[in-house]
Order: structure tokens, then sequence, then C-alpha cells
């Protein structure tokens, strides 16, 4: 016998949205589910809060806004329905408010909270919203601050199929509204999302969403945002899980990352076992990062209205990795590389400066220091560190010289290592400007990140971006005749490991020592990181790629008198 109800076809809509965009958030929405519809879905699922943004922070207490994003959501039905997309169920992000009586707040006008709201499009109107229950408000995240949370459940009937909805942080807390539709029958159960990458999480969530497709026996379908916003970049991945895979989470579909993209999945007749459709391969740990640094870039120069970038290309493996992924987010054309050489610059390092431009097709200039540090140094007569990092911000007035000229975005190529040493100069070309790609990234994984951008080219036919010898040759500031990094701090393999521990773990001294590590390099690597806060707070924001960035996630008071305990427990 022929079954009564066929597969009903939803499809994952991977986009990329703007914060306070609403109107061209909207029309993303509108052009996805013309796409879904014609390839015939009868569920479009699209990421957290897609109408506003994510994270829109304080413009959910800005009534105005609010109502934007509600008029957005009835003319988005309206919109569908007159295009003949009204029998099509669309689920979007977006935000609401509901009143409640013991948390007034007068800037709102009136007794009530916003509310992280999903609501489900049809027939012209909004035919059923969900509040977000559980607010996150660790990390990145700062929800439960202003947002009210939601206390019911939904579940929609879409051609006559049970599908639970719920928003992100819903599926990550035990019971609450998962919990609750464990006995409502359902057929899947839906869950929208804006979660940012880290290194990592790809494998936690599939897990979880395992064992939360299992807790409701039903498949459960993952669609998360995509694209830099910010400091935060949201690397897609969308899935499909079905129920009974706890521990393997092998996923019946998935989108690739770092690109929009449409998943289609078709949930089965109900007794039937669910089909596997499209499964992207997933990334090498290293193709993770620096694909969330590109698109962390690419979105913020976009979302800022910038088209091009500036930045010093001194031949080091920083500006380098920095360079190449600039040229990988926004095209080369629109790269300016500045080369600024001093009287202590190696002639290699110049070429390597020169070779890294032409490999990128950047623009490319020179513009040595040395005339402007002498008529400084004609009035103020500095010697020793004072005088090497004149010749440091120097370079960072250059560049932003240019960028007030021509209207490029000063990005800064210092890596994480440097930033938790403090091994910078405040203003420099290395620290200057808007954002900083690889503000996150320690210097070891710049090495890799490198190796892995070079042998990618080379398994595509193309020539490697970053000159090798940018790669293996010993880094220097060259400030100074013969100066190298090792000079002032540990070799970068033990530094990394020491920071990596200290900052990432927050292990103490104590545990450090036990670790094996000398006791001298412990104190000069924990000193330096205490005494840098000053300097951290005043460096660019940059993509986040790990759990803990400086910036988002690691704030230090500027002023503390604590440090690291030298004997004994360090609790």
């Amino acid at each position: 016998m022929e079954p009564t109800t066929p597969p009903l076809r939803i499809a994952l809509a991977q986009v990329d949205t703007c914060v306070g965009d609403v109107a061209g958030n909207a029309a993303t929405v509108l052009a996805r589910t013309r796409e879904a519809a014609a390839r015939g879905a009868r569920l479009v699922a699209f990421p957290e809060m897609t109408l506003t943004g994510y994270p829109i922070e304080d413009l959910a207490l800005r009534a105005s806004f609010r109502r934007a994003a509600y008029r957005a959501g009835d003319d988005l039905a309206r919109t569908l329905a007159d295009e003949g997309l009204g029998d099509v169920t669309v689920v979007v992000g977006t935000v609401g408010a509901r009143p409640v009586k013991e948390r007034p707040m007068a800037a709102l006008g009136s007794p009530a909270r916003p509310t992280n709201r999903a609501i489900a499009l049809r027939d012209g109107r909004v035919v059923a919203s969900y509040d977000k229950h559980h607010l996150p408000n660790y990390g990145v995240f700062d929800e439960f601050r202003v947002f009210t949370p939601g206390d019911t459940t939904c579940v929609l009937d879409v051609d006559g199929r049970r599908v639970g909805l719920v928003v992100c942080e819903d599926v990550w807390q035990d019971g609450g509204p998962v919990a609750a539709l464990a006995g409502e029958g359902l057929d899947a159960l839906l869950v929208v999302n804006a979660s940012p990458f880290e290194e990592g999480k790809g494998h936690q969530r599939a897990e979880l969403a395992a064992r939360r497709a299992a807790e409701v026996g039903a498949p459960l379908l993952y669609v998360n945002q995509v694209g830099g916003q910010d400091d935060l970049v949201f690397d897609g991945g969308s899935f499909v899980v079905a129920p009974g895979t706890v521990g393997v989470a092998a996923p019946l579909a998935r989108a690739p990352q770092f690109v929009e993209h449409l998943l289609l999945w078709d949930l089965p007749v109900r007794g039937e076992a669910p089909g596997r459709g499209e499964v992207a391969p997933p990334l090498d740990p290293d193709e993770e990062v620096y694909r969330a640094c590109v698109a962390g870039l690419a979105g913020y120069v976009r979302k800022n209205g910038f088209r091009s970038v500036v930045l010093g290309m001194s031949g080091g493996i920083d500006s380098a990795l920095t360079a190449a992924i600039a040229a990988d987010a926004i095209g080369g054309e629109n790269v300016v590389g500045v080369s600024m050489p001093s009287a202590y610059s190696s002639e290699h390092s110049k070429d390597d400066a020169a070779d890294l431009a032409a490999r990128l097709g950047a623009d490319y200039r020179v513009q040595p220091i040395a005339p402007m540090v002498e008529a400084f140094q004609g009035q103020l007569h500095l010697d020793g560190v004072a005088e090497e990092n004149l010749q440091a911000r120097v370079r960072g007035v250059l560049l932003m010289a240019i960028s007030n000229s021509e209207g490029h975005l000063v990005i800064a190529p210092g890596n994480k290592s440097e930033l938790a040493t403090g091994y910078a100069t405040i203003y420099d070309a290395g620290s200057i400007g808007g954002y900083a790609p690889i503000k996150d990234v320690d210097k070891s994984q710049v090495w890799r990140l490198a190796r892995w951008r070079n042998n990618h080219a080379l398994d595509a036919g193309e020539i490697p971006p970053i000159p090798e010898s940018s790669i293996t040759k010993p880094p220097s500031a060259e400030l100074r005749p013969g100066q190298l990094d090792q000079d002032s701090l540990p070799p970068y393999d033990v530094l990394d490991e020491v920071l990596d521990a200290y900052i990432e773990h927050a292990e103490g001294r104590a545990e450090l020592l036990a670790r094996g590590f000398h006791p001298e390099v412990v104190d000069k690597v924990v000193t330096l990181v205490d005494r840098a806060e000053w300097k951290r707070r005043q460096y660019p924001l940059g993509t986040k790629v790990t759990a803990l960035a400086f910036g988002r996630d690691r704030r230090l008071p500027i002023t503390s008198r604590w440090r690291e305990p030298q004997e004994g427990n360090p609790s």
C-alpha cells in the first residue's frame, strides 16, 4: 500500500547575515526560499536571529529596532505569499518581546523585555513563534543581560509532520524544552543556531546533537549561521543526525564550512529509516583556522564599507600570512603592501616582501623610513629601546596616513604569542589599525597555517603565495643589528606551550613547574603576560578562533598587584 504521506523535503539555509541590516537580511531569506522551493523544499529553515543579524547586543533594547524587525517578518510573510510561496513553511530567527512585570526597563517605554525569537511563516502570516529558553552568559555570549527567556515549547505542523523547534543554547542544556518535547511524538527536531567557530567545537556539536536526537527519538536538523561579524566568525557546517547515533554522531547530511549553502534533506515516511543526503567532507584543523581567519576579515571589511586593506610587508612570516589571508578574503588586487625598510632592514627581508606582493598580485610600495626617523632623532636624540620603538611607530604613522588618504582599512599582523607577552610596540605597524586577522593565532600555528596554505596551492597546481624564506628564516623585528625574537623570548615552541597552559587552561606556576618547564621560563612568561594587559586593551579586534581569545574571553584588571605565588599551592 502506498504511504499516505510522502517524504518531506527540508532545506537548511546556511546564510551570512549582517547585524542591523534588517532589509538586506530579509532579502536574503526571500532569495534563498525561492531557490529552496524551486528544488522541492516544503520547510526552509534559517539561522538564529536571521532578520536582525547576530549578536545584536544592545540593539535589542531599542524599541524602534524591534519594531523594524516585526515589520520585516510580517512583510516577508506577505511577500512570500504574493510570490506563490505561501504554502512553504519558512522558519527565521528575529527579535521578539515579552511583558515582564518584575524586570521593567524605562528605556523600552513599557514593562517588556526583548526575546531571542524564532518565527514560522506560512500563508502570508506568522503562524507560530518560539522564544529561546536558555540565554548563555559565558564566553562571547551576553544574552541574559538583554533578553528574557521563553517558557513554552513549539511544535510545527508541516504537511502533516510534527517538527519541534528550539534555538541554539536550548540543546546545550539538559532538560528544558528538549526534554519537554521528548514525549510529543516528533518526526524531527529543528535547531536554529548562530554558533561561533572555535577550534574543536564541531565534534562537540555533532555529539551533542546526536544525544538530543536520541532524547526526542527523531532526526535533529541543525542550521547554523556563516560569515564574519566583528570579531566572531560563524562556520556554518549545518547538518542532520539520526537518533541512535550517540557516540558516533555520523551525519545524514552536512553542509560545507565557511560558505553560504543550501542543504537539502528528505525526512522519510514515518517508520522508514532516514536516508543520507549531501555530506561535505570535514576540514583539516589547520584549514579550519585558516578559513576562519579569511571569513572573519572578509566579513569585517565588507560589513564596515571598506573595499581594500593596507598593511606593512616586512618580509617576515606574520605579515606574509596576514597578507595571504587578506588576498584570499578580498582579492590580491585590493591589498596594499608597504615595505618600510629602516637602516637595519636586511636585503633578504626586502626581497621577500617584494616576492610576496608579486605572488599575491598586491599593490606594492616601498617607503624607506630613515629620513623620517632622522628628523625625529634630530629633536629627540633617543637611544636603546626608545630608538627601536621610534622606528616601529614611524611605520604605524605611515600606514595610517595612507589609510586616511586612500580609504584602505589598516590591518595588523600581530599574533597571539606577541599579544600575550606584550612583545610588540604599541602603535607600530604590527599593532595599529582596525582589524587583526591572526590576533588569536599563536606563533607556532602561524607557521603551520603558512605551510598549509602553500601546500594547498601546490595541490591545486598554483604558485604558493608565501615565500619559503619567510617561513624558514628566524623571526626578527630588525630594529637593531642582528636582532632576533629569541633574544627576548623563549623559543616559540616552548613559549607557546607555556602560554597555552597558563592562558587557555588557567594553570598556575605550580602546575607549570610540574609539567617540567624551567622555573626561569615560567616566571618570565607569567610576568610578561600579567604586565601586558594594558597593551592588549589597546589592540585592534580580530578573528576569534580559540576558546579563550584576548579581548573577548580573557579580560584581566589592567592595574593589579596579584602575581602567581613563587612557592606553594597557587590556589
